[in-house]
């Protein structure tokens, strides 16, 4: 196995567990590894990066490495922090740094040259919404429960007259607290007739029919391989509140949903994807959405490796996407 030569670039916060096990396997391989978050930029990362006609060349500082924007080898895009401005700017002021910083930095890291990304930030970006999701799921072939997206009140409880049991989704998992900060979580839930008033006209709304369920299923897509665990134990309709009473099984996905799982990563352009299925007892998938930039650490040993492997197979032999 090949080991040393041009680095990859880990693009991620400090608390990070998923892209952690990326870095110790590469770390064992001896593959170099750069890691960078874009939120500590200007306090502690400078760039410096020339356009011209051969195009960019510069470099990229952190507190301790310097980084040659020519010589990356892949890029592993996680979830970095939000970029930040001097406390002591007007709000104004520190608007357009941000704003500055995002189009300056940001738009270096997404044009590295020669770099293979997992995945790159605009793919990450195009394939977060959830309208584009349904669509695109349906159009590869995976089979996509009756959905409605709306902020009229009739059309929601004609739907849930029709659809029902009928579950309620959010259309991204967007940081939301309370008065005094209190961090909240918007979760998967039944809706019930009488929840549907004039408050759904604030915004947009997703309303889902419930599929009858014997188990979740989490597949995570790395290029072509595809790792499926089904998931079992969840007494309700988001596993993801329960995870003590969660118990694992790895399978293999059937031939339509492979197929249909790779149209959909083409579809977006993307390396990398954790899609949620649920079962019925037919032994149907019904296809729920796709995190382009899912976590996976979550999982028993035995189930992290293989990603964690596929993933620093894809870092490590890195190219142009």
């Amino acid at each position: 196995m090949a080991t040393g030569g041009p680095p990859v670039l880990v693009v991620t916060r400090l608390d990070d567990a998923t892209a952690d096990e990326v870095i110790t396997e590469l770390n064992r391989r001896r593959v170099p590894v750069v890691r960078l978050d874009p939120g500590d930029f200007p306090t502690t990362v400078t760039t410096s990066v020339v356009f011209d006609s051969s195009g960019p060349g510069g470099t990229l500082a952190t507190e301790t490495r310097v980084l040659g924007l020519d010589s990356v080898r892949s890029v592993y895009w996680r979830r970095p922090t939000p970029y930040t401005a001097d406390l002591a700017m007007s709000e104004q002021t520190a608007h357009w740094a941000v704003e500055e910083a995002r189009h300056g930095l940001g738009g270096i890291l997404a044009a590295l040259p020669g770099a293979h990304y997992v995945n790159h930030p605009w793919r990450n970006r195009d394939a977060e919404y959830k309208p584009t999701q349904l669509a695109t799921a349906a159009r590869c072939g995976l089979t996509v429960p009756p959905t409605l997206i709306t902020n009229d009140p009739e059309q929601a409880s004609a739907f849930v007259a029709e659809h029902g049991p009928v579950l309620y989704k959010p259309l991204r998992e967007t940081d939301y607290a309370d008065a005094d900060g209190q961090a909240l979580t918007v979760w998967i839930d039944d809706v019930t007739p009488d929840q549907i008033d004039n408050r759904i006209r604030h915004t947009a709304h997703l309303f889902q029919q419930r599929v009858t369920k014997t188990a979740d299923i989490r597949l995570t897509a790395v290029a072509e391989r595809l790792f499926a665990v089904r998931i079992d134990g969840s007494p309700g309709v988001d596993w993801r509140r329960h995870y003590d009473r969660l118990t694992y099984t790895p399978l293999n996905a059937p031939p339509e949903i492979a197929k249909g799982v790779r149209a959909y990563l083409d579809a977006f352009g993307l390396t990398f994807g954790a899609f949620d299925f649920g079962l019925d007892s037919d032994g149907m998938w019904h296809w729920y959405e796709c995190n382009p930039n899912g976590q996976w650490a979550w999982f028993p040993d035995h189930i992290i490796a293989p990603i964690t492997a596929a993933l620093a197979d894809q870092l490590q032999r890195g190219g142009p996407v």
